[in-house]
C-alpha cells in the first residue's frame, strides 16, 4: 500500500500495477489505435466491476484475445467464445466476450469509414484533450455531454458496453480527458 499522504489521485494507491497506470497511462493522450483499441474492450469488460479487477486481469486479456488484434477478434467463432468463456483470467460473461466480437467487427468498419478510432474519437474533444481542475474525487463527473454523444454515436456504429459512464471512464484512459486531481503530480499544470 502506498503512503496515504501520496499527493497521486487517492483512487490509485491500493497497490502498485494501479499506482503505474495513473502514472504512466491514465489521462495521456493516446492516438495509438492498438492502444485506443485494447482500452475499449478492457472498459467494456469493467462494467459493474472496479477497474482494479480488469487491470489485473490486463495480461490474461491480452493473451486470450490475440492481442486485442481486431482482424482476429472479428472471426472468432462460437467454440473460440466458449474456451473464452472457460478462461479463469478473463470476466467470464457472456454478453461482454460477444460485445468483444462484435466490437472488433465495428471497430473494422470504424477503421474503413474514419481511418480508426484515433481520428474518430479525437475529433469529439476537437483535437485536443479537455483538462480538468478538479480539487477532489467527489467533483470527478461520472459521464458527460461529451461521452453521452460518443456513447450514441458507437452504439449506432453497432457497438456494445459503450455507455456513456463507460465512454466517460475510456476518454480517461486514453487521455481525452485529464481528470488528474490539480494537487496530483500527474496533473498536467504539475508538469
Amino acid at each position: 500500500m502506498t503512503d496515504t499522504h501520496d499527493p497521486r489521485c487517492p483512487w490509485c494507491l491500493a497497490f502498485p500495477e494501479y499506482v503505474r497506470y495513473h502514472d504512466e497511462e491514465w489521462g495521456v493522450p493516446s492516438h495509438d489505435e492498438a492502444h485506443l483499441f485494447e482500452m475499449l474492450i478492457l472498459e467494456g469488460a469493467q462494467a459493474g466491476l472496479s477497474w482494479a479487477t480488469i487491470l489485473k486481469k490486463r495480461a490474461a486479456y491480452r493473451a486470450a484475445f490475440d492481442g486485442f488484434d481486431p482482424e482476429k477478434m472479428a472471426r472468432y467463432t462460437p467454440k473460440k467464445i466458449e474456451k473464452l468463456l472457460a478462461d479463469p483470467g478473463i470476466v467470464r460473461n457472456r454478453l461482454k466476450v460477444q460485445a468483444a466480437v462484435s466490437n472488433a467487427q465495428a471497430y473494422l468498419k470504424l477503421r474503413d469509414e474514419r481511418g480508426g478510432l484515433a481520428p474518430y474519437l479525437w475529433d469529439f474533444v476537437d483535437g485536443e484533450p479537455v483538462v480538468n481542475r478538479f480539487r477532489t474525487l467527489s467533483e470527478v463527473p461520472a459521464q458527460t455531454p461529451v461521452s453521452e454523444a460518443i456513447s450514441r454515436d458507437l452504439k449506432k456504429r453497432g457497438f456494445r458496453f459503450v455507455g456513456p459512464t463507460i465512454c466517460y471512464a475510456y476518454m480517461q484512459s486514453v487521455g481525452l480527458v485529464n481528470d488528474h486531481l490539480i494537487d496530483c503530480p500527474s496533473h498536467p499544470d504539475k508538469r
